[in-house]
């Protein structure tokens, strides 16, 4: 099963956006969750992969899953 098709709780939009925009958007709403919820954040930087590998393994949350589909990354991550 791809990672996109997972239920998630809040869904965050960083089309367009240069980093560390896209890290610093996810780090607010994964803010306003509680423990074990799933964000899905959608970003265009070709840069996210590594930068939301990196924010997963700093942070404690975790990253279930990293796509890319028509040069969008689609993230799922579950707060720590």
């Amino acid at each position: 099963m791809k990672g996109q098709l997972m239920d998630f709780n809040i869904e965050v939009d960083a089309r367009q956006l240069a980093c560390p925009l896209p890290i610093l958007r996810a780090k607010k709403a994964l803010s306003q969750m509680v423990s074990g919820e799933i964000l899905k954040l959608i970003a265009t930087d070709r840069g996210a992969p590594l930068d939301f590998m990196v924010f997963c393994e700093n942070t404690g949350n975790v990253l279930l899953s990293s796509v890319e589909q028509d040069g969008e990354f689609v993230f799922l991550i579950k707060r720590r």
